[in-house]
């Protein structure tokens, strides 16, 4: 399901899984710590343009209504670039919970509801419906009270519409007590992805993901950039040595790449990396540790058209 409606999962190419597009994470109360908006339809349309030069055709937009969603734009944006932009839904992590959406008040079974009426229907009157639910995140290594019920919330709605659903599990091991969760409502946790792995480069956590029937995503790959320099070094070395040995090992089929790009200066235009840094640095360095193409398709082309496939 994209922003433009349905299309045919076989016209899904190269795809990258977890991108921002449109982001207001300084309008939080409290929260002054990411001034750099993306906010230019012209800037991201030349953007997106390098990314589509590298065969891309696909982009996973998990921005959600708290820190700056755009439903209409982005639909915009896909009939300007011809690019298939697939929206989230949900709400972020707790510190980014608007107020007016009582969400440590109203029932899970209402929440979840209200999921499922915009995945079904579309958001407000605009009938632009979400594709995947996320990314559903936690602020701390725990799950907070409130973060608990959005996490049975969005659950219940995958349970219900067979989406695929992201996590925003940073730091820590967080996401084998988001998984426990989604477990107890029944969620298909084969449908579910734990995002920003690269931010606990560790395999033993890895191997309990994994162990538990979810996806592995690598999600932050170039984040580390800035001002145009290209980071080479241990930690994108220790990356793709990570994600060589989970292929080798035999979980090539349940790993996602991306760059979780979400500010300004990421972006080509201000000296950052861009949407084409997966492409032309990271995947290199794997091909160096010996995966071949088929493995390479199947890391940014097959497993994210299995993802975005409704099985509902």
């Amino acid at each position: 399901m994209t922003v433009r409606g349905p299309i045919d999962p076989s016209s899904i190419g190269y795809t990258l899984p977890h991108e921002h597009l449109y982001t207001r994470f300084w309008e939080i109360d409290g929260r002054f710590d990411s001034p750099h908006l993306l906010d230019d339809d012209d800037v991201m349309a030349d953007e997106l343009g390098v990314f589509q030069s590298q065969g891309g055709n696909c982009l996973v937009e998990l921005t959600l209504p708290g820190v700056g969603r755009k439903p209409e734009r982005l639909r915009s944006l896909s009939e300007r670039t011809g690019l298939s932009i697939v929206m989230g839904c949900g709400w972020y992590r707790r510190l980014y919970y608007l107020p007016e959406e009582g969400l440590d008040r109203r029932p899970v079974r209402e929440l979840a509801a209200e999921l499922l009426r915009e995945i079904r229907d579309g958001v407000g009157d605009t009938g632009i419906r979400p594709g995947v639910i996320g990314e559903i995140g936690c602020e701390k290594a725990w799950v907070a009270p409130v973060e608990e019920r959005v996490h049975r919330a969005a659950a219940r709605a995958q349970r219900e519409s067979g989406l695929g659903l992201a996590t925003h599990s940073r730091l820590s091991e967080v996401a084998l007590e988001q998984l426990t969760i989604f477990e107890d409502e029944g969620a298909d946790i084969s449908r579910v992805v734990v995002g920003h792995c690269d931010s606990h480069p560790y395999l033993d956590y890895y191997l309990k993901v994994l162990g538990r029937g979810a996806w592995l995503s690598f999600d932050n790959i170039g984040s580390a950039t800035v001002h145009g320099h290209v980071p080479t070094g241990r930690h994108h070395d220790r990356l793709a040595d990570l994600i060589v040995e989970l292929v080798h090992r035999g979980f090539g089929d349940r790993i996602l790449l991306s760059h979780d790009i979400c500010e300004s200066f990421q972006l080509r235009y201000y000296g950052g990396p861009g949407f084409g840094f997966l492409f032309e640095f990271f995947l290199p360095m794997l091909r160096a540790r010996g995966l071949g193409e088929t493995e390479i398709t199947r890391l940014t082309r097959d497993n994210p058209r299995r993802w975005l496939t409704i099985t509902a």
